[in-house]
């Protein structure tokens, strides 16, 4: 039976697995536990040339996701273009195409930035600092409390393998002996200078300032357009990282909606923008820049469960990580799911079931849609009921008893089996690998002989960032690694789609325009 009691925002303050003190640091400017509770949203800040100001005419107010009824989290600047956003257009034309360090001008800055970056990693491995940002980040993009604390290590295991040399090992030098004597050909990595970093929302902390950082390591001077629903944990972190020696200048933070950030990026000119969200909005940047954009746009992700049937229990608890964990929020979610028949005998879909079962809004393990609502959610599933031979596997309903605002979803995890067949049909074919954001999958099973099927759906596939393959049989591992193509595949009997660490490549590929965030080879590739 799946847990959804009526919550106020005071029954949210007392049950949210948050801490009982609050201890906010000294350079902190908001405290978490006032989020959405007081009457006096924080007012989110733009950071240009090292100054902070909200100087905007109109500001954009960011709504309590989880209690319509509640007061507001926060309001920031809606940056207009014209006298508002001309400073930013300023502050990066100044800007020169050697960017603000590089192998050959500023050299201590490769130092200096190891530096700030093993202080950032010790600051969010405190306990109280960690808690300060998991807290911000519940209030804002609500998850689980183990899923916005894994979000802080992870930012902060990353912050702390780029201290000491490891920033300068980044621009490391190459050499060929040249034709004749004296002659010898060097070679550098030298950055773009002007840059920009657009950010998602499902990740407040992680993505933004493992992206941040790198384009900071390589010498470029960044300007951020955060999400507008969780601004604020990037405005805070910048404190932090101001607190730990960087320079307010080496980094501009604009809050401003979609249209003004295109603006800045054509006309400063921004001369390599990373995105990352929507395949439409990566396509307009692309043609608008001339194809200056580096992206890590949807993820449509599968996992295939292969004939070798065992671990039952942790399997079926791994797909429901998978799909529904950050209420699948997460790029690298389990969006379709095939499962040789050998699992359907096993009870795969009834032990996904109840594990789907045991999430509940009061440890968000449930939470908000923040890009979908109820009924987007509800009337893709309807359509994809009406292809022959469709089922409900669970789910596909509203939660009961909740306050979470009409703009966003609140739906119950759901599965929705489609036969494999039936999905390939061209008809059907587009229906089935649409991206739901949210805590939504499609299953399927075959057999033996439909493993050619299996992977036609995903030659035909349009994005390729995550994927897992299910199996311990070599035959079958091979047989799916050598005719897929992903940004990261996991293989074998504990493989996954989620929970991408900073030690290895996290983007996508089979795309030339494709970015990676968090290694060195990420890293030296996009910036």
């Amino acid at each position: 039976m799946m847990h959804s009691r009526h919550l106020t925002a005071t029954t949210l303050r007392a049950i949210r697995p948050t801490r009982l003190l609050s201890t906010v640091p000294s350079w902190a400017t908001l405290d978490p536990a006032s989020l959405g509770s007081s009457p006096q949203p924080h007012a989110v800040c733009n950071l240009v040339n090292g100054r902070w100001n909200s100087d905007t005419e109109k500001s954009i107010t960011i709504p309590n996701p989880l209690d319509k009824n509640a007061p507001d989290v926060c309001t920031l600047p809606d940056t207009q273009v014209g006298e508002e956003l001309q400073p930013f257009i300023d502050s990066m034309r100044a800007v020169p195409k050697s960017g603000v360090h590089n192998p050959l001008k500023n050299v201590h800055r490769y130092l200096e930035l190891g530096e700030i970056s093993r202080k950032a990693g010790h600051a969010l491995s405190t306990p109280d600092i960690a808690d300060f940002f998991a807290d911000t980040i519940q209030k804002t993009v609500p998850k689980s409390r183990a899923q916005a604390m894994g979000e802080v290590k992870v930012t902060a295991d990353f912050l702390n393998n780029f201290g000491g040399d490891n920033v300068r090992f980044l621009a490391r030098s190459f050499g060929v002996p040249g034709d004749h004597y004296g002659q010898f050909s060097h070679g550098h990595r030298w950055p773009y200078g002007p840059v920009a970093i657009v950010a998602p929302f499902n990740f407040p902390l992680e993505i933004p300032v493992l992206q941040l950082m790198g384009a900071l390591f390589m010498g470029n001077r960044p300007v951020l357009k955060p999400a507008e629903k969780c601004a604020l944990v990037m405005e805070q972190f910048l404190h932090l990282l101001h607190d730990c020696g960087m320079d307010k200048k080496d980094v501009d933070l604009l809050n401003c909606q979609g249209p003004v950030a295109e603006k800045l990026i054509v006309e400063a000119p921004v001369r390599l923008t990373q995105f990352t969200g929507s395949s439409r909005v990566a396509e307009m940047l692309l043609e608008k820049t001339k194809g200056k954009v580096k992206i890590e746009d949807a993820g449509f992700d599968w996992k295939i469960l292969g004939p070798d049937v065992g671990n039952v229990d942790y399997v079926s608890w791994q797909c429901d990580q998978d799909a529904y964990a950050c209420a699948g929020q997460k790029c690298s979610a389990q969006s379709i799911l095939f499962a040789h028949d050998n699992w359907e005998k096993a009870g795969l879909f009834d032990k996904m079931q109840a594990n789907a079962a045991t999430r509940s809004l009061v440890d968000l393990s449930i939470a908000p849609v923040l890009t979908h609502t109820t009924k987007s959610i509800l009337d893709h599933a309807a359509r994809l009921l009406e292809i022959p031979g469709a089922k409900l596997l669970f789910g596909g309903k509203e939660l009961e008893n909740h306050s979470i605002p009409e703009v966003y979803g609140a739906v119950y995890p759901t599965a929705v089996y489609v036969p494999l067949q039936g999905l390939l049909k061209p008809e059907n074919f587009d229906v089935c690998t649409t991206e739901i954001f949210g805590p939504f999958q499609v299953c399927t099973t075959f057999k033996d002989e439909g493993i050619c099927h299996v992977i036609e759906a995903c030659e035909r596939m349009s994005h390729h960032l995550t994927a897992a393959v299910v199996s311990n049989d070599v035959d079958f591992q091979h047989a799916i690694l050598a005719n897929t193509v992903n940004g990261t595949t996991y293989a074998g009997r504990r493989a996954r789609t989620t929970g991408a660490p900073q030690n290895h490549w996290f983007g996508p590929a089979g795309d030339a325009r494709g970015a990676g965030i968090g290694t060195p080879e990420a890293i030296k590739l996009v910036w």
